[in-house]
C-alpha cells in the first residue's frame, strides 16, 4: 500500500479546564481543504507549530524545530476507535498529518519523509501524553492507557520547507541504520527507563533534551 497523507490538520486556541496555559490549549485540530505552507518554526519556548495557521498554545512543553509536525496513523487511530468504542475523526489526537500505509511507531529516529514533491520532515521524537490529552478525549485513565498500548505518533522536524495538502505520497527517503524506534523511544522516556542509553545510538538525530536525559542516566548507571 502506498502510504499517504489523509488530511492535515490545523487547530486555534481554544479555552480548556485541563491545561494550565491562560488561552487554553491548540489541540482541537480539524482537516483543512488545500494547500498549508511547512517551515521550521524556530526555537523550542519561542517558536510553535510548523504548519501555517497552526496554534500552539503551550510553548514551553509544545512545539518548536524538533516538534514542529505531529503524526499519527490512521490505523493506530482505528485501533483505538474499536477499543474505545467511539468513532476518532482525523486529528483528535491533535495531530497536524493522519497517515495511511505507513508504520508511525516503527519509523526509527532521524527518519526522513518526502510529503508531497516539496517538504522532507524529520522523525525526531514521540508524544507523551499530558492531562490536556486527556482531558480533551474524556476518557477515564487515558494517560495510562496511552502509555501501556505505546503507540504515541511521532514528532517531526522541517528540513525542507514547502506545501503539503490532503491525498499527497508520503515516502521514506533515508531510513537510519540504528535501532532507535518511536516505540523505543517511548518506552524508553516512560515505562521502561533502562532503555535510555540506547536512545544515543540515533546520534544528532536524538533531540537535545532526549539526548541530555540518556546521557545522564547512561552515566549514572556506569558509575
Amino acid at each position: 500500500m502506498e502510504a499517504k497523507l489523509l488530511t492535515v490538520n490545523i487547530g486555534r486556541a481554544t479555552p480548556s479546564a485541563h491545561t494550565s496555559a491562560e488561552r487554553g490549549t491548540g489541540i482541537d485540530k480539524r482537516p483543512v481543504n488545500g494547500p498549508v505552507a511547512v517551515a521550521a518554526p524556530g526555537p523550542k519556548g519561542t517558536a510553535g507549530s510548523g504548519l501555517a495557521g497552526d496554534t500552539v498554545v503551550d510553548l514551553r512543553h509544545h512545539g518548536g524545530d524538533d516538534q514542529a509536525v505531529y503524526a499519527y496513523a490512521r490505523e493506530d487511530l482505528d485501533d483505538w476507535q474499536r477499543e474505545l468504542n467511539r468513532e476518532l475523526a482525523n486529528g483528535v489526537f491533535g495531530e497536524n498529518l493522519t497517515t495511511a500505509g505507513l508504520d508511525v511507531t516503527d519509523a526509527r529516529v532521524g527518519e526522513r519523509w518526502r510529503v508531497g514533491p516539496e517538504v522532507l520532515l524529520e522523525v525526531t521524537s514521540p508524544r507523551i501524553p499530558c492531562r490536556t490529552f486527556q482531558g480533551w478525549l474524556d476518557e477515564h485513565g487515558w494517560i495510562k492507557r496511552f502509555t501501556e498500548a505505546a503507540v504515541p505518533g511521532a514528532y517531526l522536524r522541517v528540513l525542507e520547507a514547502g506545501e503539503i495538502r490532503a491525498g499527497d505520497t508520503v515516502r521514506v527517503e533515508h531510513r537510519p541504520d540504528h535501532d532507535v524506534t518511536i516505540g523505543l523511544m517511548f518506552r524508553a522516556l516512560t515505562t521502561r527507563r533502562e532503555l535510555l542509553p540506547r536512545l544515543l545510538e540515533a546520534g544528532e538525530a536524538l533531540p537535545q533534551e532526549a539526548r541530555a536525559t540518556a546521557a545522564k542516566y547512561a552515566q549514572r548507571a556506569a558509575s
